[in-house]
This record gives structure tokens, C-alpha cells and sequence, in this order.
């Protein structure tokens, strides 16, 4: 069983001015005594702020979780950052914003993982840690097809008649909708991963997937993006299955070689979702303990 939750909806958001523009968050837990703990989580493809996913393990942990939308992704325009680079430095702005002076941690997922480094590299007074689950590294990404399809489907003029389309499926035929989103994110067959969810696991993807938006944001993070993984010398966890088809585990092999202090974790999970993973609760377990650790 996982731990991932079982009962999904979006939650409330806020919008901060920044001197480099409008940054769309989420803040769950207090900001308010000495001994607080913040984690920043950078979420990947088509989510935005008000979509958990992921992040019990920290607030569970007793961490305060704060989760901007990225560029192009919610109520963030494409013009706050634009690159990785520049919304590291729009992301370090709300933190200051906030009275944030320290991260325990940075979290980059999938497509937000080159963010979280930069963040990582270039604001390193600021991050203590860096955690990166399923993220894409500096190798090239996406491939062709995965490309060419993307910028069709998921352009800005053309992303919510494709969500329109899944949301529909999904609504009249479930597990036929869940099977053709989850064969982009698995090498699996994808009646293996759907038979591989529980009921419940099923409600929250199926809920999860009808709420995705792609804006402006998912054709930006399919650009080539400056290495800096030499540059991040912060303790780094990086976790990723090899069944993940979004992106490849050569990612986390790759991230693994690269980061300076880098420790690698391969889950089991049947997709790029590893919080539905069988192993998951052992992958919070390491999380939990190299948050402990800082």
C-alpha cells in the first residue's frame, strides 16, 4: 500500500507580487514560531499550486510545505522566471516575501527538478537539502514523439479542449481513460499498472487527472535548460523507477553521477507515479530520515 491520499481536491491558493512577478502559492502549516521547518515543493507537468501531490510525507513530518505554481502553471504567467534560472531567483524572492530565510528542503518533481536545482545552485544560502522524485536531469527531454505530441496537444491554444477530452473519457469510461494517461507514464503495460491500484489509488489519479491543466507552462519545460548539477553541492536525494516512461531512470542516473553528494533510491513503483508505488512507505522512510539528518 501507499501512503499517498486517498481523498484528492484542490486547495485554496494566494497570489504574491514579486519583483519578478505574480507567483501563484500554496502554504500549508505556520510560518509562526522559531523552531518552524519549511519544505518548498516545485511540482511538475500540468499541476499548479492547488494540487497536492506527493507532500504528506513533510507535513506529516511536521514541516511546513510551501508550493508555488511555476511558470505558465496556474495563476503564475509564463513572463514571472520564464527559465528554471529565473524562477529560482522569483522563488527565492517569495521566500524573502514570506520571512523564509532557510529551506530544509527543496523538492523538484519530474519537469519542476531543474528548477529545484537552480534554486539549489544559485540561492544556496537558502536551500539545505534537495530532494528530486521522478525529475527530468540536463539530458536531452523529451524525446521526438514525446515532443512533437506535447507541442500539439498541449499548447496553449489547444490544452484544454485535450484536458476537455480526457475529462470526458474519464466521466464515461474510467478505467479505459486511466489506462491511456498511464501509458504515457509507464514502460508497463498499462492494464498492469491500473490492476497494480487499489480502489482507492484509482479515485485519487482519476480525480487528480481531471483537475490537470497544461497553460502555458508544459511547452516551456520542454526546452533545454543550463546544466548546473556540478554547482549544487547541498545533500541530494534522487528517487525514480526504472518502469517510468515520462522520464527516463537514465534521469536519476544521470543526476546521481552529476550532484556532488548525491545518494540514488530506486523505488518499485509501476509508473512516473512512485507515491502509488508498493515500496513507498520505505521511500518515506529514507525521506523522513534525510530530512532528520539536516
Amino acid at each position: 500500500m501507499s501512503t499517498a491520499r486517498t481523498a484528492f481536491s484542490e486547495r485554496a491558493t494566494t497570489v504574491a507580487r514579486t519583483p519578478a512577478g505574480p507567483v501563484e502559492y500554496r502554504l500549508e502549516g505556520s510560518l509562526e514560531g522559531r523552531d518552524h521547518r519549511t519544505v518548498l515543493v516545485l511540482h511538475g507537468g500540468h499541476l499548479r499550486a492547488g494540487l497536492a501531490l506527493g507532500e504528506e510525507v513533510f507535513a506529516d513530518a511536521g514541516f511546513t510545505v510551501l508550493v508555488p505554481s511555476r511558470p505558465g502553471y496556474g495563476r503564475t504567467p509564463l513572463s514571472t522566471g520564464t527559465t528554471p534560472a529565473g524562477f529560482a531567483d522569483a522563488t527565492a524572492q517569495l521566500c524573502r516575501s514570506l520571512g523564509v530565510e532557510r529551506l530544509a528542503a527543496v523538492v523538484g518533481i519530474s519537469a519542476g527538478g531543474r528548477t529545484a536545482l537552480m534554486l539549489a545552485a544559485l540561492h544556496s544560502h537558502l536551500v539545505e537539502r534537495v530532494i528530486l522524485q521522478s525529475a527530468v536531469a540536463f539530458l536531452p527531454w523529451p524525446d521526438r514523439l514525446m515532443r512533437l505530441g506535447g507541442r500539439a496537444v498541449f499548447n496553449a491554444r489547444t490544452e484544454a479542449g485535450t484536458w476537455a477530452i480526457m475529462r470526458s473519457l474519464i466521466h464515461l469510461a474510467p478505467a479505459l481513460g486511466l489506462r491511456l494517461l498511464l501509458r504515457s507514464l509507464s514502460a508497463l503495460p498499462a492494464r498492469q499498472v491500473l490492476a497494480g491500484l487499489s480502489p482507492a489509488e484509482r479515485a485519487t489519479l482519476t480525480t487528480l487527472f481531471t483537475l490537470m491543466r497544461s497553460g502555458h507552462g508544459f511547452v516551456a519545460d520542454m526546452l533545454p535548460v543550463p546544466d548546473c548539477a556540478a554547482q549544487v553541492h547541498q545533500p541530494a536525494l534522487v528517487i525514480a523507477t526504472r518502469h517510468d516512461r515520462s522520464v527516463p531512470f537514465a534521469h536519476a542516473e544521470s543526476l546521481a553521477s552529476l550532484l556532488p553528494n548525491a545518494e540514488l533510491v530506486e523505488s518499485r513503483a509501476d509508473s512516473h507515479m512512485i507515491w502509488f508505488g508498493p515500496d513507498y512507505p520505505r521511500i518515506a522512510t529514507k525521506i523522513r530520515a534525510f530530512l532528520a539528518a539536516g
